[in-house]
């Protein structure tokens, strides 16, 4: 579908997702539509985490922070979300969040060019709806917004890419916490991220990320630091129990704008298939990721500097949150593998920096 519009907005709303790697993944096509119009105004409209993952974003004017499931919650929330929208007098709204609510906020805050894929029954509320073919629903996810956007005669990037913005001061402030830690400036880190917020099922074993976590970093002379949310933090804890040279461990204590700063600092990282995971992507991070009950043609790391590493099992890819089955897709990641893959990934990277 392509249809078109008269004139390019002068005011655009963009509704994002509402998961953090998600987000990430919908900036591909944020910079399609930053360079089709280079004279609108831009606003984000987001949850809080996603909202502080976009500030300084190059492609974002201004953001709203949407918090549905606060300030923002239920009927009386969303109308007056809605009635704030209205005044900004939007032209268009881009709906990247595939939710009926986010279709329902745009139409309730009287913006007249409503668009984004035709799902959770929302067609008729939007006015420019993009079919989702079974096609579509396979492609890697960072593809996927990039085909909305195509399908509404938004042309795509000549070069496509991910991108966040980490400014000198987030840098500098990081640079300072981490040698308060004994972390000098210049230091070599290995990041490890070994939680996943879906679910248990996309976790793999603390003993076998301190074993990958222990070669390493004595094979490459770096520093581990171990990251994550705070609910993530026992599974930290255990991994800093385990090692014999012990690690930072900032799970819990740093927020969505550190973590993208300390990301930034790492020169490699060993993650599950998770936010941070694509957070790293985008700022170029070479990294290993393990992949279990997820489909890795559709959320793996959207980078050339990342390796996946996954076993097949007859019930891949089940996408459950807790495993029912022995989770036979984790048990057969070793850290054997992920140590190799990781090895090749650093000296193919190494290679090309000389």
């Amino acid at each position: 579908m392509r249809a078109k519009r008269k004139d390019p907005p002068a005011a655009l709303l963009v509704r994002s997702v509402n998961w953090l790697g998600d987000a990430v993944l919908s900036t591909p096509a944020l910079m399609a539509v930053r360079e089709a119009f280079p004279a609108a105004r831009i606003s984000l409209a987001a949850r809080p985490l996603v909202a502080e993952l976009f500030r300084h974003h190059p492609d974002i004017d201004e953001i709203l922070v949407y918090d549905d499931e606060g300030a923002h919650s239920g009927v009386s929330g969303m109308l007056r979300m809605a009635s704030e929208l209205r005044r900004r007098r939007f032209d268009a709204a881009l709906l990247f969040q595939n939710a009926f609510n986010a279709a329902l906020l745009a139409f309730l805050a009287g913006i007249p060019d409503r668009s984004g894929y035709a799902t959770d029954r929302r067609r008729l509320l939007l006015t420019r709806a993009v079919p989702v073919t079974e096609e579509i629903r396979r492609i890697h996810h960072a593809e996927y917004y990039l085909r909305m956007v195509a399908e509404l005669g938004i042309p795509r990037s000549v070069s496509p890419r991910m991108r966040l913005q980490v400014t000198r001061e987030e840098t500098e402030a990081m640079e300072e916490k981490l040698s308060s830690l004994g972390i000098p400036p210049g230091k070599r880190i290995l990041g490890i991220n070994p939680g996943a917020t879906y679910g248990s099922a996309k976790r793999w074993y603390p003993d076998r990320f301190s074993a990958v976590a222990e070669s390493l970093s004595e094979e490459w002379g770096a520093s581990v630091v171990l990251m994550g949310s705070a609910p993530e933090r026992p599974i930290s804890e255990e991994i800093e129990a385990s090692m014999r040279r012990k690690p930072v461990n900032l799970a819990g204590r740093t927020s969505v704008r550190e973590l993208m700063a300390l990301l930034s600092r790492c020169a490699f990282l060993v993650t599950n298939d998770s936010g941070p995971m694509h957070i790293a992507a985008a700022l170029g991070v070479p990294l290993v990721a393990i992949f279990g009950p997820t489909d890795w043609r559709t959320t793996s790391p959207w980078s050339e500097n990342a390796k996946v590493v996954r076993v097949d099992v007859d019930c891949s890819t089940c996408r459950l949150r807790e495993c029912d089955r022995g989770h036979e897709c984790m048990l057969g990641v070793t850290a054997e593998m992920v140590v190799e893959t990781s090895r090749r990934l650093y000296s193919e990277q190494t290679s090309e920096a000389r």
